[in-house]
């Protein structure tokens, strides 16, 4: 039985409709979870209503907003190998109560990385009826997996991150230069994500820096990541994005001083987009309290003036979507636990969880800065779709689309506790904060998956695993034909081995 979902505020964010929010309905089929049927006016949804009776089922939402699901492109699943951080089922679980009904899950912290269609074939398996919403999924470009990147490509992948510099753990190093070129030369014409995590030189730009005087002052730390690591870094990528016909992508920008260097690489014709996170454009350097590792992050969130030119990029379109790059770890990992080196900046990992966060948060920016619903939308939704190859059948509720929903109060504020995080661990920088905007449901293909009430309602584990890869892939045919890589060339027969049995 199809379902009818109404509400007196509706914004389809559609590709051929007014960009407007209106009284009306959505239709999404039973079949297949796609929209149906759009009902544009409060007086269509009362004919379908009366005409239809008894073929439906139907869910008002009263004046709450209703519009298209969440995505979020940059989440750390570090199942298999290290749950115990965060695995696929309280990830997802948060997603949902965030009102995100997709996420890209990155190829590291697990054990194995994304690095290999065999890795991949690990993580999709530890997924299986465990996960809240759709999952898609980076690969990993590290030294040695050159020969896998078509193979992964073939199997669903829809890009691939590297680091520049150390990544924190040794099953992930970071490329040279002269690997990104090889890695961009590769991926051209496949219609594949090359992203950046942007900072380079770290060991001797950290001995250049001043000793720092106390490990437990933010700012200690804050010297041994300077601006310069990222604006090095994204010089780098500027080059390979103008000299490759590859779509590269930067990671968490943190410092806006990379800025010019983006701008100009774009108006050379680079094929370069830019994503921020919710942590550089809601907190600053001068707030970090002392000794509070939960705020640690790499890159390291900037000075209030940062924050403010980075918000105006935002305005100005110079960064594409915003993002969570929700990384958790263990409170033990954290150094927020008893202990001689409790709360040392220095020595803690590095990674801020905040995924189910991310509407609120952003929301309660926009508010300040003057973004549109519009606007929120095209930063959390459309554009992460675009990134993610997702874009033929997310972030829209038009016809044909996925019947994704996230339904919500704008108006509305929550504070922040503890026992309302559905992540695995609770350390978070945003406890106590009161934040606008609540997210009251979600609905993923016409299924409700996520309710607000007094005790949080989940559905069952309804999601799906992606694995459409790029929209630009190559053909198998085309692939077979004069795919040479560092190892030899990829045959049709080999890549159909490869494939991901869902």
């Amino acid at each position: 039985m199809d379902t009818v979902y109404t509400s007196k505020r509706i914004f389809l964010n559609s590709a051929s409709l007014p960009a407007e929010v209106f009284p009306g309905g959505i239709v999404v089929s039973a079949h297949d979870g796609k929209v149906t049927r759009v009902l544009p006016s409060w007086a269509a949804v009362e004919r379908y209503l009366k005409d239809n009776e008894g073929a439906y089922e139907h869910l008002d939402f009263g004046n709450l907003m209703l519009m298209p699901g969440l995505i979020d492109t940059h989440v750390h699943i570090n199942e298999p190998g290290r749950t115990e951080w965060e695995g696929f089922h309280t990830a997802t679980k948060a997603a949902a109560a965030g009102g995100f009904t997709t996420i890209c899950d990155m190829p590291l912290n697990s054990i194995p990385p994304t690095t290999t269609v065999a890795n991949l074939r690990a993580k999709v398996n530890a997924a299986r009826g465990k996960i809240f919403v759709d999952v898609a999924f980076w690969g990993g470009l590290v030294p040695d997996n050159l020969p896998e990147l078509r193979r992964l490509i073939a199997a669903g992948v829809f890009g691939f991150k590297c680091f520049l510099c150390p990544s924190g753990v040794e099953e992930f190093p970071h490329v040279t230069e002269e690997q990104v070129m090889e890695a961009a030369r590769l991926l051209e014409g496949t219609g594949a994500v090359l992203a950046f995590h942007a900072e380079v030189e770290c060991q001797r730009l950290q001995s250049d820096c001043p000793r720092p005087l106390d490990p437990h002052k933010y700012r200690s730390f804050l010297q041994t990541r300077p601006d310069t690591m990222e604006q090095r870094a994204i010089e780098l990528v500027a080059k390979v994005a103008q000299r490759h016909d590859v779509r590269a992508h930067i990671v968490h920008l943190s410092t806006a001083r990379a800025l010019p260097t983006i701008r100009a690489a774009r108006a050379l014709g680079a094929r370069l987009t830019v994503e921020t996170c919710h942590h550089y454009l809601s907190l600053a350097a001068e707030d970090v309290p002392d000794a509070r590792t939960e705020y640690k992050c790499c890159p390291p969130i900037r000075g209030r003036t940062n924050r403010e030119q980075l918000w105006r990029a935002v305005q100005a379109r110079d960064i594409d979507l915003i993002v969570s790059d929700h990384s958790p770890s263990t409170p033990q990992l954290k150094l927020l636990t008893d202990g001689k080196r409790q709360g040392n900046f220095l020595e803690a990992w590095g990674g801020i969880s905040s995924l189910q966060l991310g509407l609120p948060l952003f929301w309660t920016g926009c508010r300040r800065y003057g973004l549109s619903l519009q606007e929120t939308v095209r930063l959390l939704c459309t554009e992460p779709a675009r990134l993610s190859g997702l874009d033929h059948r997310k972030s829209r509720l038009d016809v044909g689309y996925d019947g994704d929903m996230c339904v919500w109060d704008p108006e509305g504020t929550v504070t922040v506790t503890e026992d309302m995080l559905e992540f695995q661990h609770k350390a978070t920088p945003y406890l106590n904060r009161t934040l606008q905007g609540v997210v009251h449901a979600t609905i993923l293909r016409g299924s409700l998956i996520y309710q607000r009430t007094d005790v949080p309602a989940f559905g069952p584990p309804l999601g799906s695993i992606l694995l459409e890869g790029p929209k630009a892939v190559v053909q198998r045919e085309e692939l077979s034909k004069s795919s040479t890589l560092a190892a030899g060339s990829i045959s049709v027969e080999e890549l159909e081995d490869d494939d991901i049995d869902l």
